[in-house]
């Protein structure tokens, strides 16, 4: 059958069969000559010489000359035979002494013949002969010749500077350990694609009056022994026009966890999705300022979050505590009019405010809940760390009480023109509060009305410092 779907004639078949049948013999090149020489002769002996043809119809044959011979070109056209040197033209005659009539005017010798151009050469190294042209069947390399380069500004004008990349530099007094780039990737295996984790994710917005630029590193420690980031980020817009919202998620898996990536990234898609089915009643409720609605609303969402990390933990066989994460979130209304921003969740992290030069911690460290000063010492025993006394559990409860919840947090305020907000994860959040020479190379750099590029962004957010060198995940918005 044809590609068109028609059956062919019987006819048709039988001369396929016989076209590629491996018993039909192979024709192979004729005999009879039929190169130009051979045609030449016969059409000479066809022709003859003199008078042929019937008697009613007499043809009279002109004998050609042998285009083969050089005698058959007009003497101007002439060229010397292939591979033989050219004859020098004669020298002239002296004049005769004898007085006579002039000489009548000589032939000016003819012109010599034109010069063949030189045969073309490729360079040594290139290759210019098409793809099938190659020997063997292989196709050959195709090389592009490098465009020439512009010509030089006149001497007056100044040459302008090349453009500076944005470098990864630290601070403090040394570097940090371990290099500024990654060296090894996590070992993965057919079963676990899914889990593969970049090492490096940016992302960017602009809406309203703020710019927003949002970026998750792998910190230097899990780049040199081939770990995966643990931390994951989340960036989503729900919703059109003024009456849209940006959420912003930020988790970090906990440390020595096998699924600590895993329980991050579940956190970040599970309350986006909360967040996405109830974007419009807390649009609503940001834009109309209603701070106690949003903080019941966003806590109830939060625990539902956690709910189902725990649920997952169950499942997998784990205690909940090795598949949890810390969570830090933003939510951003896109209505210009709207600059109301706000901050919920939990676990470590940090929030912090660059205004007027200066940084403010939003996000401080809270005391800590009734029974929280108590650690479990070997064998069960509580330590309680203001005496330092050891104490069996009590008699009467039939197992240690579990330790408390981590606290949440929430957080809304009014943006001002000129301030960057920034929101982090611990890996971050621990450097800026211990190492003031980041928090003020940091905001040297953000001080700036115009936001920093996605570029420059990334090489802000890894700005090292010796002795953290955890993953790092930060969200900063610029207003304008």
């Amino acid at each position: 059958m044809s590609q068109q779907g028609e059956k062919p004639a019987a006819d048709e078949d039988d001369w396929w069969r016989k076209l590629y049948d491996d018993t039909a013999r192979d024709i192979g090149p004729s005999s009879a000559a039929d190169s130009l020489d051979d045609r030449f002769d016969s059409a000479s002996d066809a022709v003859g010489s003199g008078t042929t043809g019937g008697a009613d119809h007499p043809v009279t044959v002109i004998p050609l000359p042998d285009p083969r011979l050089p005698e058959a070109a007009p003497p101007s056209e002439r060229r010397p035979p292939r591979h033989a040197a050219p004859r020098p033209d004669p020298a002239p005659e002296p004049p005769a002494s004898a007085p006579g009539p002039p000489p009548a005017a000589a032939t000016p010798p003819p012109e010599p013949p034109p010069v063949p151009p030189a045969p073309h050469r490729p360079p040594a190294g290139v290759d210019e002969r098409a793809p099938w042209e190659a020997p063997a069947g292989r196709q050959g390399p195709r090389t592009f010749a490098a465009p020439p380069p512009p010509p030089a500004p006149p001497a007056v004008a100044e040459a302008p500077e090349p453009p500076v990349r944005p470098v990864v530099g630290h601070v403090g007094d040394r570097p940090p350990t371990y290099d500024a780039e990654p060296a090894a990737l996590p070992l993965s295996g057919p079963d676990h694609l899914d889990g593969i984790v970049p090492d490096t994710v940016l992302d960017g917005a602009r809406y309203g009056t703020y710019t927003l630029r949002a970026a998750s590193v792998r910190g230097d420690s899990a780049r040199f022994r081939g770990e995966r980031r643990r931390d994951a980020l989340l960036t989503a817009r729900f919703g059109a026009g003024d009456a849209a919202l940006v959420l912003v998620a930020v988790a970090g898996g906990a440390r020595g966890a096998d699924g600590a990536h895993l329980a991050a990234a579940d956190a970040c898609r599970w309350i986006g999705g909360a967040v996405a089915r109830s974007h419009a009643r807390l649009s609503d409720d940001i834009r109309a300022g209603r701070r106690g609605d949003l903080k019941s609303g966003l806590h109830r969402l939060t625990d539902r979050t956690y709910g189902r990390l725990r649920a997952r933990a169950a499942e997998l066989g784990l205690d909940p505590s090795a598949y949890s994460a810390g969570l830090g979130c933003l939510l951003l209304s896109a209505d210009p009019d709207c600059r109301t921003r706000v901050f919920f969740g939990t676990g470590r992290g940090g929030l912090f405010r660059l205004r007027d030069g200066a940084w403010q911690d939003l996000d401080p460290v809270l005391p800590a809940p009734v029974g929280a000063a108590e650690e479990e010492g070997p064998g069960g025993d509580r330590l309680t760390m203001d005496l330092q006394i050891t104490t069996p559990p009590s008699p009467y409860e039939e197992s240690p009480p579990q330790r408390p919840a981590e606290p949440f947090h929430f957080r809304a305020s009014v943006a001002r023109p000129g301030d960057t907000l920034l929101l982090c994860g611990s890996g971050m959040a621990e450097p800026m509060r211990g190492e003031p020479a980041l928090a003020g190379e940091l905001a040297r750099r953000w001080a700036s009305d115009a936001p920093p590029g996605l570029p420059a962004y990334l090489a802000d957010v890894q700005l090292r410092t010796k002795g953290y060198a955890d993953d790092r995940t930060c969200v900063a918005v610029w207003e304008a």
